[in-house]
């Protein structure tokens, strides 16, 4: 898999993981530990982004 292959699939993720959290924050029936570990997730795969970005640039 190439670096840019690669980078376009942590996006696709990250953005999934934003519609979870947006679902998640929405619905009354989802506990704060779950949204936070959604939230979690979502930032490690952000650095991730941002590190093979700029290891590229």
């Amino acid at each position: 898999m190439s670096l840019s292959s690669h980078l376009q699939e942590l996006k696709k993720k990250h953005h999934a993981l934003s519609e979870a959290v947006e679902q998640a924050q929405r619905a009354p029936s989802t506990d704060d530990l779950q949204i936070a570990h959604l939230k979690k997730q979502k930032l490690r795969i952000k650095e991730e982004i941002t590190r093979l970005s700029t290891a590229v640039a």
